[in-house]
């Protein structure tokens, strides 16, 4: 077994070009003994047949940092740096579109419908946000300075310039944005609002879930949620969510800690099987607004989403 920490995949400089909007992956081969490249591909990844690999092989479509070809025969080196595209034989089209909020020549503000993955990953890698962007834009340089789930819909801010993109980065790490979301969640007359919730989440270790999901655990808060409620609509409300920190999966573990878990979450507090393709119940969960100090002009920045929260289908607009 390839332990996944040893195996380092990500968006890789420009050995191959974008190719479809999608720039290509890189892998560290780690220590080990396999006849050939070819050999460790097979085991590394599964999902992909020999076959496949040696059709990328044969089209130069694996390579290394120099940019030489790869071969089947081409002997394992641990440590050696390869190039490669990630393909899927069949990818499901997400009927949600983005629009554009804002751009000038450093940033990209784009409105994220729910269900669209904003980088390639898993089983989307053409019906991604970014490759959107790419394709339809012609903005090869375009990357994302902060990301939000798939199921999430909203706000997301990209750099279009590699040369300022550090700065804008700069912002979130140091917690200078200030983001605002919006849930609709059970209705809880016993709970008092506003409220600042603090707990300490960290990724669970429980098998019976999905690696990504998260919990609360005894120790010293690491992450804090102002909550506050917008309207009532029944047994359900609509609120306003501050995340004062930024852990992964934040508000959907803090809103279903209180006992009111944001609509259709199918993670928290249970996870539940995964939903594939069906896209008729969008988690209610809406990235408002972010808003903060430009740090190239010092002037304000606020972007807003256009889009509303319900109960039913979202927006296909």
């Amino acid at each position: 077994m390839i332990s996944t920490q040893a195996v380092q995949c990500a968006t890789a400089p420009a050995v191959l070009p974008i190719r479809n909007g999608l720039a290509p992956s890189y892998c560290w081969l780690p220590p080990g003994q396999w006849p050939d490249l070819l050999s460790f591909l097979i085991q590394r990844f599964p999902a992909i047949s020999a076959t496949v690999w040696r059709e990328r092989m044969a089209r130069g479509e694996v390579v290394d940092a120099a940019g030489n070809a790869l071969h089947t025969t081409s002997p394992y080196r641990a440590g050696l740096q390869i190039f490669y595209y990630r393909e899927l034989p069949q990818e499901t089209p997400i009927p949600f579109r983005e629009q554009i909020l804002f751009q000038d020549q450093h940033l990209l503000v784009v409105d994220k419908p729910h269900f669209l993955p904003v980088t390639p990953g898993g089983r989307f890698v053409q019906e991604t946000l970014l490759v959107r962007l790419r394709q339809q834009q012609d903005l090869p340089d375009v990357s994302p300075i902060h990301r939000l789930d798939r199921e999430t819909a909203g706000v997301v801010i990209f750099s279009l310039q590699r040369a300022s993109r550090g700065a804008y980065q700069a912002l979130f790490r140091e917690r200078a944005v200030q983001k605002v979301y919006e849930a609709m969640a059970p209705f809880r007359a016993d709970l008092a609002l506003p409220l600042n919730y603090r707990s300490r989440i960290e990724a669970t270790n429980d098998p019976a879930k999905p690696f990504f999901c998260m919990q609360e655990v005894a120790g010293e808060p690491n992450a804090e949620t102002h909550i506050d409620i917008l309207q009532r609509h029944g047994d359900l409300a609509h609120y306003e969510l501050r995340p004062l920190t930024g852990k992964t999966h934040q508000l959907r573990v803090h809103m279903a800690a209180l006992g009111v878990p944001i609509l259709n979450d199918a993670f928290y507090p249970l996870a539940l099987p995964c939903k594939g393709d069906d896209v008729s119940q969008p988690l209610q969960l809406l990235a408002r607004s972010i808003a903060f100090t430009d740090p190239l002009s010092g002037a304000p920045r606020h972007f807003c989403s256009l889009r509303q929260l319900c109960a039913g289908l979202p927006d296909l607009a």
